[in-house]
Parts: C-alpha cells; structure tokens; sequence
C-alpha cells in the first residue's frame, strides 16, 4: 500500500495561556531573530517574507478565524518551517504575552483606523503604543507602520515623535516592496500607501 506523506503541521500555534509569556522556543525549531506583525491578516506580507528570508522566524498575530487559518493554510503549502501564527486580539498580545527584549522587528500594516473621532482610543497605534513596544524589542529593534488613512498616519507620527527613545528611519527597501492584499487594492484605486520606520536607540 502506497504509503503517504503525513500532513505538515498546523503553523497556527495554540496558546496554553493568556497570562503567561509566550514561550517562542516551542513555536520553532530553529533559534532565529524574531519579527511580528501585529494585524496579519491573510498573511499576504508574512507568507512572502518569510520565503525570502529563511534566516529569521516571522510570528502573525490575528484575532479572525479565517484569516489565520488563511496563513495557516498557505505557510504549509509553501513549506515555510520559520513561519508561525496566533490567534489573539494584537494589542492584547504585545501588552501581556511577548517576552521582554525577544523581537527584532514589529511590523503594523494597515491596521483598522477607527476613522471617527470618538473610536480613536481603539486603534492599535495609540499613545501607549510605543511604551508596549519597547518593552518587547530588541535594543536596536525596529517598528514598521503602513496605512492608507491620513488622520492615522499622523497619530502614529505623534506618538512616536514624543517617544524619545524611538528615532525615525528609512523603510528598508526589501520590505516597501513586498506588498500586501490590502496595499494592492488600495494602489489599483490610486490610494497612497503612508510608510513609516521607526528605531528603538534610547
């Protein structure tokens, strides 16, 4: 009997609790410089990224069932081995469970703008944003924004500009081209991606 290859394993990881650390060296194999993207969505960015870089592990956290079971399913078929994901709300998640000093870079693309004034307390990207960040990155560490919407993009930038241990910088190429399903659609109607890269010196 022809015997066959046994299914590859589920890359969405379970947590076993959501009050503890996160314990990353039970999420791969191999010990790597770790990047998060918080907001993943179908893992259009992550999918590609991780290809391209075999040398780092990349953990998606998103809180829609279908849409990490999209990266689920699509890392396996790409046979990504430093690919991982979680299902959990994001700001959740960097507040509670990433170890301290454990990521190397934290990507935010996109993430739901909450366009009316009386919503903005809820967008990811507020004023404690950048204090949650610190605490889980790596010194030298990196944020990277994207997002369509203009009244956002400047919160994030005032945030950030009163974040003194945060310094500004140039997106990295390698990433502006990596393009994700939501920054497609938004380009085919003419729609400016707003970019911004941000490094932890203080």
């Amino acid at each position: 009997m022809e015997q066959r290859p046994a299914p590859a394993t589920c890359l969405v990881y379970p947590l076993p609790s959501i009050t503890e650390n996160l314990e990353l060296e039970k999420l791969f194999s191999t010990s790597q410089p770790l990047e998060v993207e918080l907001g993943s969505g179908d893992g259009s960015f992550l999918l590609e990224y991780a290809g391209r870089h075999p040398e780092r592990n990349f953990l998606g956290v998103e809180r829609l069932q279908g849409r990490i079971s999209k990266l689920d399913r699509k890392g396996r078929r790409a046979g990504l081995k430093n690919l991982r994901g979680v299902r959990i709300e994001c700001g959740y998640f960097l507040r509670y469970l990433l170890p301290a000093a454990s990521v190397r870079v934290v990507h935010v693309y996109f993430p739901d703008p909450w366009p009316k004034r009386k919503h903005w307390g809820k967008r990811l990207v507020n004023a404690d944003f950048p204090a949650l960040v610190t605490r889980c990155l790596e010194p030298g560490g990196h944020v990277l924004l994207r997002t369509d919407d203009r009244d956002y993009y400047e919160q994030m930038q005032t945030v950030f500009q009163a974040a003194t241990m945060f310094t500004p910088v140039e997106t990295p190429m390698e990433v502006v081209e990596v393009v994700t399903d939501f920054e497609r659609e938004f380009l085919s109607r003419g729609v400016q991606t707003l970019r911004a890269t941000y490094t932890l010196t203080g």
